[in-house]
């Protein structure tokens, strides 16, 4: 698996965003957050993942955008070990839900935490 994100594998449709939030599961790993939904998709791509920071917490764009890029880099690097294994194709959505400024080490363990609680979860069910 590569070390990359491409366009294909950004959530960007907001009828399917729409229905993560009203359909789907979620799990946490403060501060972080995970909104997931099983679904097809037509191009091919087993996930399709999205980012999201509060405005309420975070009201210069300058600190939304700098978690938003921590947490895609630390999904990006580590998304093999992750995913690895998965058949069926899911939906993210990744919530920054903490009121501090993280470091890219902080994300990068509780977003280990949040996918083996994910994979908890679907291994359960």
């Amino acid at each position: 698996m590569k070390f990359t994100l491409n366009k294909k594998e950004k959530l960007k449709s907001r009828k399917l965003i729409d229905k993560m939030f009203s359909e789907g599961q979620s799990v946490s790993a403060f501060p972080l957050r995970l909104v997931f939904l099983q679904t097809t998709f037509n191009n091919g791509v087993t996930t399709k993942t999205g980012v999201s920071v509060s405005k309420r917490n975070f009201k210069t764009a300058v600190d939304r955008n700098r978690i938003k890029r921590l947490l895609r880099e630390s999904f990006r690097l580590n998304k093999s070990k992750y995913l690895n294994n998965m058949a069926t194709p899911y939906a993210f959505m990744i919530l920054y839900i903490g009121k501090d400024k993280p470091t890219l080490t902080q994300v990068e363990t509780r977003m280990k935490l949040l996918f083996e609680k994910f994979s908890n979860k679907i291994s359960k069910t």
